[in-house]
């Protein structure tokens, strides 16, 4: 199986937004020698069991219209009890084409234009863009970070939620883009304030099965079927399947499951396409021998990414991720600023990162690198990131 993440792939001429965007997300005339390690989208072909069962569905020439059967629900709840020791019904579970229309969906149905919605920067942009989007006002109660670590200000956390009447928290867990994965303790307090507060809680657990060494705890299970929550999973970043364009809610409260189905009819949202449910049963009912070697593969790439960088770039500081395939790289040091960094980099290096401060004015001196490539690009997307910051020496 080891042989599925050492091959390289050409993914031009593919319409993936990775490859084939770049010149309009950097602002450039010409990308093609450009290597791009930035959005959340992994280089490695799929598992082997979800090709075949969309083969399967394939040879059927018919594509009417289609819907996540019983089958597609207890795979799920199947994958949630043994992977995360969650204990979910079939019946808490809608779907949705992504997260990012979920969050948007449950933002719309239970705030309002003009309430404030919180959230924890440096975080995932959508988490402020959407809100934005929807006329809600924003405020922010951002990580405390030393030496590259993060955790929560609860106090400032609870005090700005006071002082601005939040309706509704956002979560990342685990997080992105540092790769937290927030413990029993955290979460528990979070459910705490937010409870004392009535804040609904929004949990986007999209990463949570790229989990290493510690345990990943769905905050729904500190929770009670009371508690305003709804979670947010999908196996598009596990399993690399963002353009199936698959993701579910899992919402224990019968009220809020109830609204949320009327927004969605409200907007005449229909059920998933064609394609979704075969990738879905198959990806959480044979695809963990899959997943267990990627997470293997990673952990190898973090290693060689922390050492390769530093030992050239004495004044980086990386931290090994403890979930996602994403790495947060600290800067500051060199005292060189982000427009020159990226600059160097797009430039000098031909290699796309994500900027830091596209996670909120909280990731200024930071870079985001997506390190799910196959060896071959790794080793060349490390020696072009290096090269362009010794273009700035």
């Amino acid at each position: 199986m080891r042989e599925q993440f050492l091959k390289v792939y050409d993914r031009h001429n593919t319409r993936s937004v990775k490859w084939g965007k770049m010149e309009a997300v950097y602002q450039l005339d010409d990308a093609s020698d450009i290597l791009p390690m930035w959005i959340a989208d992994m280089d490695f072909a799929i598992p082997n069991v979800i090709t075949a069962a969309l083969e399967e569905r394939l040879k059927h020439p018919i594509f009417g219209y289609s819907y996540m059967c019983e089958e597609c629900k207890l795979a799920l709840v199947d994958w949630l009890k043994e992977s995360h020791d969650w204990t979910i019904q079939t019946e808490d579970l809608l779907f949705q084409h992504g997260v990012i229309p979920a969050i948007a969906a449950i933002l719309e149905t239970f705030t309002e234009a003009g309430d404030t919605v919180i959230m924890t920067p440096p975080v995932y942009p959508p988490f402020f863009n959407i809100p934005t989007n929807q006329n809600r006002k924003v405020v922010y109660s951002p990580l405390h970070e030393q030496d590259g670590q993060y955790s929560f200000a609860f106090e400032h956390f609870e005090q700005t939620i006071i002082e601005h009447d939040v309706k509704m928290f956002i979560l990342c867990n685990p997080h992105n883009p540092a790769g937290v994965v927030w413990s029993r303790e955290d979460l528990q307090k979070v459910l705490d304030i937010c409870r004392r507060h009535d804040v609904f809680i929004l949990s986007d657990e999209i990463h949570s099965d790229l989990v290493f060494s510690q345990q990943h705890i769905p905050i729904a299970t500190l929770a009670t079927k009371e508690d305003r929550l709804v979670t947010c999973v999908a196996p598009t970043k596990t399993f690399n399947l963002a353009g199936v364009q698959a993701a579910a809610m899992v919402v224990t409260n019968a009220e809020i499951r109830k609204a949320l189905q009327q927004t969605a009819q409200f907007h005449g949202q229909m059920e998933l396409n064609a394609f979704a449910s075969s990738a879905w049963i198959a990806a959480y009912r044979e695809g963990r021998p899959w997943l267990d070697e990627l997470k293997s593969v990673l952990d190898e790439h973090f290693d060689y990414v922390i050492e390769t960088l530093t030992t050239a770039l004495p004044k980086l500081k990386i931290r090994k991720p403890e979930s996602t395939y994403l790495m947060w790289l600290d800067y500051r040091e060199t005292g060189f600023s982000e427009k020159e960094v990226m600059n160097a980099l797009l430039h000098e290096g031909k290699v796309a990162l994500d900027p830091g401060s596209k996670y909120g004015k909280e990731g200024e001196g930071f870079l985001r690198i997506n390190v799910a490539t196959p060896k071959p690009f790794l080793e060349d997307g490390v020696a072009r990131i290096i090269k362009g910051f010794q273009s700035l020496s």
